[in-house]
């Protein structure tokens, strides 16, 4: 059994990945094709649905006298301050995103690399299996892990078979990997169904 250990000093694990502009000093915006979607259909609903609705009905409300006590005049100026706040975070996110597709990284299987979809099994024999995303697409309750996240960062460029050591609060953990693969990302929305076509589980 080989073992790996993570580097906690070390913010560029994603070497294998398009090459990034530090011009800024910032980390790259790395993101799926799915959570890329997710984010410019979000910006869509809102610039081109929610706001333009809400401004007509802050339009409405200023028309009809005191705005100091009118509710819809105050709620409504209020909600287009933050729908503003979020079109410019998400036209931000957009404009700084660098795509990768897990698809495409197939023939790399053998490693832990951005998009990896990865089974791992901790000391106590706790089976997990964690996908490594963008910072904007993270949902640990469906196993998505951002990769700046200490679990991606102890994960990536091992190997089936390496044991990695998670640094943790609580101490260190050793957690082996079972599986690699690369497969679409699907999100699983709060009713239950998946933007995308389920996944296929081995």
């Amino acid at each position: 059994m080989n073992k790996a250990f993570t580097r906690e000093d070390d913010d560029t694990d994603a070497d294998d990945l398009p090459e990034k502009n530090d011009a800024l000093g910032e980390r790259p915006n790395y993101i799926t094709p799915t959570g890329f979607a997710r984010l410019k259909a979000e910006l869509d609903h809102l610039n081109l649905k929610e706001r333009p609705a809400l401004v007509a009905t802050v339009a409405w409300a200023a028309g009809n006298g005191d705005r100091s006590e009118n509710g819809d005049y105050i709620y409504g100026k209020k909600r287009l301050r933050e729908i503003d706040r979020r079109i410019r975070f998400l036209v931000k996110r957009l404009d700084s995103a660098v795509v990768v597709d897990p698809a495409e990284r197939r023939e790399r299987e053998s490693y832990v690399y951005f998009g990896a979809t990865v089974d791992i099994v901790n000391e106590n024999g706790e089976k997990r299996t964690v996908t490594i995303v963008g910072v904007d697409e993270f949902n640990p309750a469906q196993g998505y892990i951002s990769w700046v996240s200490p679990m991606a960062k102890a994960l990536l460029r091992a190997r089936v078979g390496d044991t990695v050591v998670l640094r943790t609060p609580a101490g260190d953990e050793e957690i082996e990997i079972t599986d690699i693969r690369y497969e679409p990302v699907t999100f699983i929305r709060e009713s239950g169904h998946a933007d995308e076509k389920s996944k296929k589980k081995d």
